[in-house]
């Protein structure tokens, strides 16, 4: 996943130098494989207006642009692109611009009409891998700026996060481990969210595979592009801008871990239920696609239809749009066996199921709902409804967990004085309950990972230092035996033949089922590689 520092550096203070965040995390088992440069810093690349476009004489995927650059002269673009309209605000590149792809903009001629530049997508300018249209710019920005102004340079951090660790799949994780290991306080934290909650509304009809689920309504919201900051967060990431509704539910996953979704509420029919699949029930996707569902899968439905596989995706059906008004918000916990089930059935992986596979954190469902409400109430103006509906219970944090001292120091070779082992433990968001010989430590609900005595002990290491912990030399001088003196003349008689211009054929050990030899004693392979196997 890719971090960006200056976003980061909002919930906890960092190293001047991105490369000692990369090296700190990489000695704590969290590998960060690349450290990058995010930004559009490129000579005689601006911002422009499209003014007037209109198809190409002669050729039926080309159109030709009018646009404003802010010079007080229009120009003229030859475009293949589709996704614009006139109005939209976009990056040209003029006349003498070098893209970071190695190309040179010159004026030319395409199908015989002149073009003054190149209309840029985020690809060609080195800020995504969308090579599908235009990057379509915020309305804020402003015309004839440098694009670096608009995407000025960050620093970007690739990191590589193992399975088991889901709670660092978000900047404010990510940032809690680094204030874990550095030993530097959080300069924020997610609030609690205080709101009235109401039973009606929502049923869990699989209790077991979403244990609890939210849904609020907001009404009166006003779709449409996002505000430059919140554009520049999320695509400084990776992710794509479609709207500010579903760029703030992005955004809050990126934040905070939680996925939520937002459905058009006057597309929906009745109460929610979350139910598992009737038997090839079919399900039109946000990507367009129609899927026939199984019993084990899990969805939101309507009383009508499914209008989204839980963890997964949300429907085109009910998906919000520049016409939506009011919308339902939904954030739940669904269990992760069953999200990484449907998502491999479908063959349908998106960022959420990303998410939810690992196991997300049940503490951060509300305060996700709430932050995202709050982006949703200030950005579209919406009202919220003072109650949100919720079924189901969040799932209880893991169990105590319990470890000595004694037996901290003897797996990891050296004694660690208790006071260094409590503050570390501590300082991984660990609560100390029992002052005994036996310690018992309280685990956070985001540390669903931290289940024995030794998972302990290897926070410990990670933030002590395994660099701290001296090698021994455990070899010892072994007699050689029958077995290697036979090894031995093995070797050298192959090494021989090898030498005279033999070649050792190794044919497998297994024999076919219709082999002569095969009786009833012979034991089957259960999962051959081939049929003579």
């Amino acid at each position: 996943m890719k971090f960006s520092v200056n976003w980061l550096a909002e919930f906890v203070d960092l190293p001047e130098d991105p490369e000692e965040i990369a090296d700190l995390l990489t000695r704590a088992g969290v590998e960060t494989k690349n450290v990058e440069t995010r930004g559009a810093k490129i000579d005689n690349v601006i911002v422009s207006q499209i003014t007037a476009s209109s198809r190409h004489p002669n050729a039926d995927r080309l159109s030709v642009c009018e646009v404003n650059d802010g010079s007080g002269t229009k120009r003229q673009i030859v475009c293949g692109a589709s996704n614009y309209k006139v109005g939209d605000k976009v990056p040209l590149a003029l006349p003498g611009a070098k893209l970071p792809n190695g190309t040179e903009i010159r004026k030319s001629e395409l199908r015989g009409v002149e073009s003054e530049g190149m209309l840029c997508s985020a690809i060609e300018l080195g800020l995504g891998e969308d090579a599908a249209g235009l990057l379509i710019l915020s309305p804020e920005a402003k015309i004839g700026v440098p694009i670096g102004d608009v995407f000025p340079s960050e620093m970007i951090l690739d990191v590589e996060i193992t399975p088991n660790r889901g709670d660092l799949l978000n900047h404010f994780g990510l940032a809690r481990e680094i204030a874990a290991l550095t030993g530097n306080t959080l300069k924020s934290t997610p609030r609690e969210a205080k709101i009235d909650i109401r039973k009606t509304g929502v049923t869990i009809s699989a209790i077991r595979e979403c244990p609890f689920f939210s849904a609020r309504k907001i009404d009166d919201v006003k779709v449409g592009p996002s505000p430059q900051w919140l554009r520049a967060k999320i695509e400084s990431v990776g992710i794509r801008s479609i709207n500010n509704i579903v760029d703030i539910s992005n955004f809050v996953m990126l934040e905070l871990g939680q996925p939520t979704h937002a459905f058009d509420a006057d597309k929906l029919e009745g109460g929610i239920n979350v139910r598992l699949a009737r038997d090839g029930e079919k399900f039109l996707a946000l990507d367009g696609k129609t899927y026939s569902l199984k019993p084990d899968n899990l969805v939101v439905a309507d009383q009508e239809r499914a209008v989204g596989i839980a963890g997964v995706m949300g429907g085109e059906e009910t998906g919000v749009t520049d016409s939506t008004k009011n919308i339902l918000l939904e954030a739940a916990y669904f269990l992760p066996a069953s999200v990484r089930r449907t998502a491999r059935n479908l063959n349908l992986p998106s960022d959420a199921s990303y998410r939810f596979e690992r196991g997300v954190d049940p503490g951060m469902v509300l305060r996700a709902s709430q932050r995202a409400t709050e982006l949703i109430r200030e950005i579209t103006g919406g009202t919220p409804a003072k109650e949100i509906a919720t079924a189901g219970k969040i799932p209880v944090n893991p169990a105590d967990v319990s470890l000595s001292y004694e037996k901290c120091d003897r797996v990891v070779g050296i004694a660690i004085k208790p006071r260094t082992v409590d503050e570390i433990l501590t300082g991984f968001s660990l609560q100390k309950t029992s002052a005994a010989k036996m310690m018992k430590w309280k685990i956070p609900s985001h540390r669903r990972d931290l289940q024995r005595d030794v998972d302990l002990i290897e926070e410990v290491v990670r933030a002590f230092g395994v660099d701290k912990v001296p090698g021994t030399g455990r070899s010892r001088f072994t007699a050689s035996s029958a077995a290697d003196h036979s090894h031995n003349l093995e070797s050298a008689m192959r090494e021989r033949l090898v030498a005279r211009g033999l070649s050792e054929a190794r044919t497998s050990k297994l024999i076919p089922r219709s082999a002569s030899a095969f009786s009833e004693k012979a034991i089957a392979l259960r999962n051959p590689l081939s049929e003579d196997h």
